[in-house]
């Protein structure tokens, strides 16, 4: 299990940003009310999709999981704050749902980057001697 474990994360986090494309891609009034809520619509809205559609995909390739991880972080960490600063942790009765799915595919992420640790490239090492 431990052995499969960092694909079905990956898998996870993966399948719940590519679900949420077709609510941004359609235009569904939930979305376009968000992004209109935080003054992104169509345009940011568009593009946070097109944005979490490359981190999904970069998530399933091995030597780019990292930058899958970073991508998904920084995009969801946007999400979570606009939730915390704008929008509010529930939106149009939905019970707080979106905003659980955001903290858990945060936190998801990070763990993804903890054990791609080492497949980040370092740009600069110290030499030592």
């Amino acid at each position: 299990m431990k052995k499969h474990l960092p694909l079905i994360l990956r898998l996870l986090v993966a399948i719940i940003l590519i679900q949420t494309l077709r609510f941004k891609f359609t235009a569904h009034p939930d979305s376009v009310y968000i992004f209109t809520k935080v003054g992104l619509e169509p345009i940011g809205r568009i593009a946070i999709g097109i944005i979490e559609l490359i981190a999904s995909i970069l998530l399933l390739i091995p030597k780019t999981v990292w930058v899958g991880a970073v991508i998904t972080l920084g995009i969801i960490g946007g999400a979570i704050m606009m939730h915390l600063t704008q929008l509010g942790i529930v939106i149009n009765n939905d019970g707080g749902i979106l905003f659980i799915t955001a903290v858990i595919t945060f936190i998801l992420a990070l763990v993804i980057l903890i054990l791609y640790r080492k497949d980040i490239p370092v740009i600069f090492k110290k030499q030592i001697g």
